[in-house]
């Protein structure tokens, strides 16, 4: 199989992004939706619409016969995936899943507040 996603998962600060430079592909993140003008301006009531529109562009990019993509999103609950497999196996995609852990005690970009932070960790989960 050629075509890959890659999924990249973990709490903000993990390095998701910085990962998905390294690899070297196309990257999607929810977060995208909320850089205006180069700047990121987070809204907690638009987060729906952009995963939604994550979703959206990936689907394109698959539409469009992209090989190798990643998503960078924190995906801490298995069912957060779910669209992202759906779409892999409509187009033929191989899908891998890479928990990115912040070992590197690098910080938060996004200024998420510490009690945030701490809700996602406690709810991400992996399926073994």
């Amino acid at each position: 199989m050629n075509k890959t996603l890659v999924l990249l998962r973990g709490c903000p600060g993990s390095g998701k992004s910085t990962v998905a430079k390294k690899l070297g592909l196309p990257t999607f993140e929810a977060d995208d939706y909320f850089i205006v003008d180069g700047e990121y301006k987070f809204d907690p009531s638009k987060l729906k619409d952009a995963h939604k529109s994550c979703q959206d562009r990936v689907k394109f990019v698959m539409e469009q016969g992209i090989t190798k993509l990643a998503v960078a999103n924190t995906f801490t609950e298995e069912w957060e995936m779910e669209h992202y497999y759906k779409l892999a196996e409509k187009y033929g995609y191989m899908v891998i899943s890479l928990i990115v852990e912040n070992r590197h005690d690098g910080k938060d970009i996004h200024n998420v507040p510490q009690e945030s932070l701490n809700r996602m960790k406690n709810r991400f989960n992996i399926k073994l």
